[in-house]
């Protein structure tokens, strides 16, 4: 029985070289730097290469718009890192499902950058009502889309798309635009940084630095 005992300790400090050079290579959790909320529910996903970020944002919305000149900057401190996606939503009852919808259609027929400068512009800019329905065929019709697009936009062909969006911000507790994304669970707006938008740019740039590189 003593032999027996003494067998089984050799055996055990044998093998904690083993043990301890397993834990060593593990790979340590990584630690988010920035202003930002992890969402309970949702999973970090981050691939080793690439981070996905998914902007919800509305058309009428003036941070939104403002926060458009930074984000060339922010994929230009991260080139070929970053994967952005743009999520249209809409607010309250006499909001308007149309923007994003249009959106949508252009985004499908590979045009999706040159509408959502386009419904910037219109709105911003040209003050237009962008919830006009001629005013969404004509932006269509400027930035090079078929004939189908008036067509499908009247017939409501990307409602649904739209509504799927508003079901989206609701499962990320989205409460005000624009609100980012970050590898599926990490998420940030202006409203952290008291909508100063070179500071939210930065902030966005401290998150993904912390996620992308070994600081």
């Amino acid at each position: 029985m003593f032999m027996k005992k003494m067998f089984m300790a050799l055996i055990s400090f044998a093998l904690l070289p083993l043990l301890f050079s397993c834990k060593a290579s593990e790979p340590e959790p990584t630690v988010i730097k920035g202003i930002h909320t992890v969402l309970e529910g949702k999973q970090f996903e981050y691939d080793g290469k690439t981070v996905e970020i998914m902007e919800f944002l509305s058309f009428s919305c003036h941070t939104c718009y403002d926060f458009e000149k930074s984000i060339p900057v922010i994929k230009g401190n991260f080139p070929k890192k970053i994967t952005w996606k743009f999520v249209p939503v809409y607010w309250g009852r006499n909001g308007s499902s149309k923007p994003g919808e249009a959106y949508l259609l252009a985004e499908e027929a590979g045009k999706g950058e040159e509408m959502k400068k386009a419904l910037f512009n219109a709105k911003m800019v040209q003050k237009k009502n962008i919830a006009d329905l001629d005013v969404l065929e004509s932006i269509g019709n400027e930035i090079g889309l078929g004939p189908d697009f008036g067509s499908r936009l009247r017939a409501g062909d990307k409602a649904s798309g739209v509504q799927e969006n508003l079901k989206m911000a609701a499962a990320y507790k989205i409460e005000e635009t624009p609100t980012l994304i970050i590898a599926g669970n990490i998420a940030t707006n202006p409203h952290a940084v008291d909508h100063n938008i070179d500071a939210f740019r930065d902030n966005v740039i401290t998150i993904l630095k912390s996620i992308l590189t070994k600081e």
